[in-house]
């Protein structure tokens, strides 16, 4: 085992902790019930264990580069499992205290099951193995709990922007005028649709469902909007 400053198992294990933030997400609802996910590094369920609901083919995104021979299951979908068996039997509009648990700090809101689900729905999509989500995986690191679209549309542009400088140092040509970042987005769309598919045969209520259809507003919204929003915030910069 190489344990010293810089070996092969530090990278690694920075490498990881660069990909995945330790993050809990405590939900208490009005009624007494309650429910608790923590988003850290974890071995995959056995797939014998998987519900049939999750495997690739099943309403399988038309954009999926994955095949069922190397991927059986989707990533997304697996991801998504705590949740469904979590909140598949409540409304979106139920109204839950939230308490988003990390080492720097916590973050507490009373807000809707949806907005809420939604929420640690964007942070599971963003860290799963989803080939079409890998683009979010840096603001997975550095996640905002709650964010509304002005903060979401800045944190996607700052991080997509640093991408780029990187990019540029790597000896590759940077994208300065976000098109790939577009691109991305409308990929996403579509597979927030074929999401949507999925849920709507396993769920009971409608809090997850529409926990994803708010997701995919501000996908849809955010190839449209990113530029007027960038202009909103220049005057930050002058």
């Amino acid at each position: 085992m190489t344990t010293e400053r810089g070996g092969p198992m530090m990278v690694a294990r920075l490498k990881e902790e660069a990909r995945v933030p330790d993050m809990t997400y405590r939900y208490q609802f009005q009624d007494g019930g309650s429910a608790s996910f923590s988003i850290k590094p974890a071995s995959p369920p056995a797939e014998a264990e998987l519900p049939g609901w999750t495997e690739l083919g099943f309403h399988q995104c038309p954009n999926c580069p994955l095949s069922a021979e190397a991927a059986p299951h989707c990533p997304m979908a697996v991801a998504f499992i705590p949740l469904i068996e979590a909140f598949g039997k409540r409304l979106s509009y139920d109204t839950v205290t939230v308490q988003v648990e990390s080492s720097e700090r916590t973050v507490s809101k009373t807000t809707s099951l949806q907005q809420a689900v939604g929420s640690l729905m964007g942070l599971l999509a963003a860290t799963c193995a989803c080939p079409r989500t890998d683009f979010l995986k840096p603001m997975a690191r550095f996640h905002l709990p709650f964010a509304n679209e002005q903060e979401t549309i800045y944190r996607v542009a700052s991080m997509y922007l640093l991408v780029q400088y990187f990019e540029r140092g790597r000896g590759r040509e940077p994208d300065w005028e976000l098109k790939k970042l577009h691109t991305n987005y409308e990929e996403l769309q579509t597979v927030n649709a074929a999401m949507a598919a999925r849920l709507r045969t396993i769920t009971e209520k409608d809090s997850t469902l529409n926990a994803l259809v708010i997701l995919d507003l501000l996908a849809k919204a955010l190839p449209y909007s990113i530029n007027d929003m960038l202009e909103d915030v220049r005057g930050a910069f002058e």
